[in-house]
């Protein structure tokens, strides 16, 4: 039998974040709103991947997967604790491997 009682809540220990040269450069040469509102969706995903679920996809074709910030695409690679971001650009142009330095 169900308790409804009770409050039940899921914890999540925050993933730690890595970022490659490429990711910092990315963030550097964007507008600072846009690279406010990228980290921001970092962490939140760090924090709670199931609360990014509906912006995070695997990539085809090679390993990682990526979280969408409106235009601007984040190509990370999960390892379990750690979250290491790859690279950042535009739609198209990050995704399919052209951007990725």
């Amino acid at each position: 039998m169900l308790d409804f009682g009770r409050n039940v809540a899921q914890s999540y220990i925050m993933k730690q974040i890595s970022t490659t040269k490429a990711a910092i450069k990315a963030l550097r040469r964007m507008p600072s709103t846009t690279a406010a509102l990228i980290r921001a969706k970092i962490e939140a995903y760090a924090q709670d991947p199931s609360a990014q679920a509906n912006n995070v996809k695997p990539l085809k074709g090679r390993e990682g997967i990526r979280l969408r910030v409106g235009d601007p695409r984040v190509i990370m690679d999960d390892q379990g604790n750690v979250l290491v971001l790859l690279d950042i650009g535009p739609r198209g142009g990050v995704c399919d491997g052209k951007g990725l330095r």
